[in-house]
């Protein structure tokens, strides 16, 4: 599932061609997604303007100048792509129809913009602009990782005296939004604290250093377009990049990437999700 460089690198793509434009029409091809579209989208969506396109955690925001917000979650295989629009040297002409673009919104000057979900996990919402911060899937959310409400003295008080594993904390959306695993891997590897160490047991350094890295990370992979592993693309339908970047996800049994370390790089299960790290680096 895309983690937060990859939902903004697609926010960013997408800035050019809707925010400040008119959705002249929306075509909407299905009942609905993960869950049903609220009734009238299309209606509801054409003729309106895009007043600010903004991220919350793993969420895109158009807020609207009906007084609405169209909430965009890409799911594990969403993909927001645009045509028909100069993107840097090109120009991506209208593809021809697709079976799973399942919303497509044409926009005032030309491009047009298509939700494609082969898996169907993605989901779109339209709702009052002023009921977004009480909305079920932002209400109980932490602060963004890359916000001024992220700090040191936050993150200390909401891990002291946490049982549970430094990797679970993190990917725990109320303690921090929009992090997912492929960060939260890197982050501790950079950190050299091993993914299974008790939030709690972490000294107050410990956990002062994981803001600042785990703000490192984020700009690192959303400068490379974020981590094309399986199904993300950019807006224009580029890979992300920052994968080759790994130091630890994804590199079961490979050498660790730290100069002089004779280690390789080991995976274990948490909470269903693989925890990649060195064991010799991160204790």
């Amino acid at each position: 599932m895309p983690e937060l460089p990859e939902v903004e690198t697609v926010r960013r793509g997408l800035l050019p061609v809707m925010e400040g434009r008119v959705i002249s029409r929306a075509t909407v091809n299905r009942d609905g997604l993960r869950w049903p579209f609220p009734a009238g989208m299309a209606a509801r969506l054409s003729g309106a303007q895009v007043k600010t396109l903004r991220r919350r955690s793993k969420y895109i925001l158009a807020d609207l100048s009906t007084h609405e917000t169209l909430l965009i979650h890409l799911g594990m295989s969403g993909r927001m792509l645009i045509s028909g629009q100069m993107l840097g040297a090109f120009h991506h002409d209208h593809p021809a129809p697709q079976k799973h673009d399942h919303v497509v919104l044409d926009m005032e000057g030309g491009a047009r913009i298509i939700f494609n979900d082969a898996r169907r996990f993605g989901a779109m919402d339209l709702f009052a602009s002023e009921q977004a911060e009480h909305h079920p899937l932002l209400a109980a959310l932490g602060p963004e990782p890359l916000g001024n409400a992220f700090d040191e003295p936050y993150l200390i008080g909401k891990l002291k005296g946490r049982n549970t594993p430094i990797k679970s904390a993190l990917l725990d959306q109320q303690i921090v939004a929009g992090l997912g695993n492929i960060y939260v891997c890197e982050t501790l590897f950079r950190a050299r604290i091993a993914p299974q160490t008790k939030a709690g047991a972490l000294t107050t350094d410990q956990v002062a250093s994981l803001v600042p890295l785990i703000r490192e990370v984020l700009a690192e992979a959303i400068e490379a377009g974020g981590s094309s592993l399986r199904d993300f693309r950019q807006a224009d339908g580029e890979l992300g990049y920052f994968q080759h970047s790994f130091q630890v996800y994804g590199r079961e049994g490979q050498p660790c990437a730290t100069p002089g370390c004779q280690a390789h790089v080991a995976r274990i299960v948490q909470s269903g999700r693989s925890s990649f790290y060195c064991p010799t680096c991160q204790r």
